[in-house]
C-alpha cells in the first residue's frame, strides 16, 4: 500500500507541473500575439450594389466597392481584395499587415479575422449606408 502512495504522489507532482506550465505558455502567446500587430482601421457601410469599404489607416488602399452574394466571402488585406490561395507575400513596414474576409448574410455582415487582427470572428447587423469601424481589436464606436 505504502509503494502506490509514493508512486501516487509524483505523478500528482508532475500532473500539476504540467498544468502550470501549459498554462503560463498560452499566456506569453496571447501577449505576443497582441503586441505583433499593427494598427489599421476601416470603415464597412453596406450599399445598395454590395459593400463599400474606406481605409483610414494601415493599409495601401483607400476605397473598395464591390458586389457580393450572400454567404461568399471576400478576402481583403492591406492592399486591398485578394484570394485566400493568392495572399501576397510582400511585406511593407508601413502598412499593417491583415487579412480577413468579408461575407455578406441575411441579417448583415460576418468578417472572419485570418492574420494580423485580434478577433477571429465579427458579426454585425447594418442598415443600407449605415457604417461601421473595425480595426485589428474589433468593432470601434
Amino acid at each position: 500500500m505504502k509503494a502506490k502512495l509514493n508512486f501516487t504522489r509524483p505523478m500528482l507532482n508532475l500532473l500539476i507541473a504540467v498544468f502550470v506550465l501549459t498554462a503560463s505558455f498560452k499566456l506569453i502567446a496571447q501577449e505576443k500575439k497582441s503586441t505583433d500587430l499593427k494598427d489599421f482601421k476601416i470603415i464597412v457601410e453596406i450599399t445598395e450594389n454590395g459593400i463599400k469599404m474606406q481605409s483610414v489607416k494601415g493599409s495601401a488602399w483607400l476605397d473598395l466597392s464591390f458586389s457580393i452574394n450572400n454567404d461568399r466571402p471576400q478576402a481583403i488585406d492591406e492592399y486591398g481584395m485578394t484570394e485566400l490561395d493568392k495572399v501576397s507575400s510582400e511585406k511593407d513596414a508601413n502598412l499593417a499587415d491583415f487579412l480577413f474576409t468579408v461575407s455578406k448574410t441575411e441579417n448583415g455582415l460576418v468578417l472572419k479575422g485570418i492574420e494580423g487582427t485580434a478577433w477571429t470572428d465579427l458579426r454585425f447587423s447594418l442598415p443600407e449606408n449605415g457604417k461601421q469601424e473595425i480595426d485589428q481589436y474589433g468593432m470601434v464606436n
